[in-house]
């Protein structure tokens, strides 16, 4: 990747410098989800950049009615902020472009300030750098290059910049989606990587089971009713219907990236993630609640997946509450649509490689907006799966990637 001379003679050329410098400004925006910090900072930073380009643009504060209703996660504080930007250029067909500013906490094992870009070795790090800070900042860039030069947009353009995107929170795109802003033609979501163009991902349930026992003391615990001890038949049942489910495939392939630790195509999942129970060694403790995710392929439907669930469980005879909270549903785009070929064609021009087409394991708030509004889709971004450590400590990205992809971007918009 980062060919930069194959680029045709009549496109510009990103200017790296402000590339790197709006991109260190970004990352030194706090934007942590949970709880959601310096949303206000991070938009009225970006309003009079995209104004500046000639963009009609709008702060969005979430109403608190919508917010109470619709989000139920404790963890989020504060105003949910998102940010739109349009361009009428007078073309024939609209492109969305979808990206989220927030940012999952730095975490612990850095050996550079996660909130202050660092560059060194050819690579750019700090926190949101490859998710996704670093395509919001090569868009900008793409987008002051075709400003500065005489290369006429093909599309019009819809930009949409949300948050809590990393709580899998409704108050970014899905609210965005459901208020009728999301209108176009044909979309790119630039949360993802630069292996493959991804054209599908998996669905998420989470879910959550509290099991019920009675409190006694230890040394007579067989006058009580053991909640961790009652959690285990719950936990086989679960991990039997586990090796079931994945031992299943889509047809749609997994990532390069994945491909070579052997997977090779999308795979659901079912997860038993977190248990909390007792207080004391001493206490029999009288209440157990794990909790879980079930991934979804696009083969399978979100209820389904719950009902099968359901049906493990059925038999158990438990004194508890198992509850299922649907998130993104799972996204599949055909294959051979015009709009995955243009965005493929646009890599190749820009970068001399043609990315293959792949499924991302993971879930994307874009499928939602996919599901509801049928625009075709395609997902591109920056950074590299298994190098640039997302949701991990030093997250970096390749200093050539982050040109290929504003390359790609001006190639896109303009070819």
């Amino acid at each position: 990747m980062g060919d930069m001379d194959i680029m045709p003679e009549e496109c510009p050329r990103p200017d790296m410098d402000y590339l790197l410098q709006v991109l260190g400004d970004l990352i030194a925006f706090r934007t942590v989800a949970p709880p959601g910090s310096y949303y206000h900072e991070a938009v009225d930073y970006l309003v009079p950049i995209f104004e500046g380009m000639g963009f009609m643009v709008k702060k969005m504060v979430m109403p608190q009615e919508v917010f109470e209703a619709r989000c139920a996660d404790k963890r989020l504080m504060g105003d949910r902020v998102n940010m739109t930007a349009s361009l009428d250029v007078g073309a024939k067909e609209t492109l969305v472009i979808y990206a989220h500013l927030d940012v999952v906490p730095p975490g612990d094992g850095w050996t550079t300030d996660p909130f202050h870009m660092t560059v060194m070795d050819g690579k750019a790090y700090g926190r949101g750098i490859s998710d996704c800070k670093g395509s919001v900042a090569g868009l900008i860039a793409a987008l002051k290059a075709l400003k500065e030069s005489d290369v006429r947009l093909k599309y019009n353009l819809s930009v949409l910049l949300t948050t809590d995107e990393e709580v899998g929170g409704y108050s970014g795109l899905c609210y965005l989606t459901d208020i009728g802003l999301v209108k176009g033609d044909c979309m790119l979501c630039m949360d993802g990587f630069s292996d493959d163009v991804v054209i599908g991902s998996n669905g998420i349930i989470n879910w959550v089971a509290v099991v019920r026992g009675r409190s006694t003391h230890s040394g007579t615990s067989f006058l009580g009713i053991n909640a961790v001890e009652r959690s285990v038949p719950l936990m086989q049942k679960l991990m039997d219907l586990k090796r079931s489910i994945q031992s299943r495939r889509s047809s749609l392939p997994a990532s390069s990236a994945l491909e070579a630790v052997g997977v090779t195509h999308l795979t659901p999942i079912l997860n038993i993630t977190m248990i909390n129970a007792g207080i004391k060694e001493n206490i029999v403790p009288d209440r157990c609640v794990i909790r879980g995710d079930r991934r979804v392929i696009p083969e399978e439907s979100m209820e389904d997946a719950v009902l099968e669930m359901e049906k493990a469980i059925k038999s158990l005879d438990i004194d508890m509450d198992f509850r299922f909270f649907p998130g993104y549903p799972p996204m599949r785009m055909n294959p051979d649509h015009k709009w995955v070929a243009e965005v493929r064609e646009a890599v190749e021009i820009s970068t001399g490689f043609l990315p293959r087409l792949s499924g991302a394991q993971g879930s994307l708030d874009q499928a939602y907006a996919t599901d509801k509004t049928g625009i075709p889709t395609c997902v591109y971004g920056v950074g590299r799966q298994m190098e640039s450590n997302i949701h991990s400590s030093d997250e970096n990205v390749r200093l050539v990637d982050l040109e290929s992809f504003a390359a790609f971007l001006i190639v896109l918009m303009s070819h």
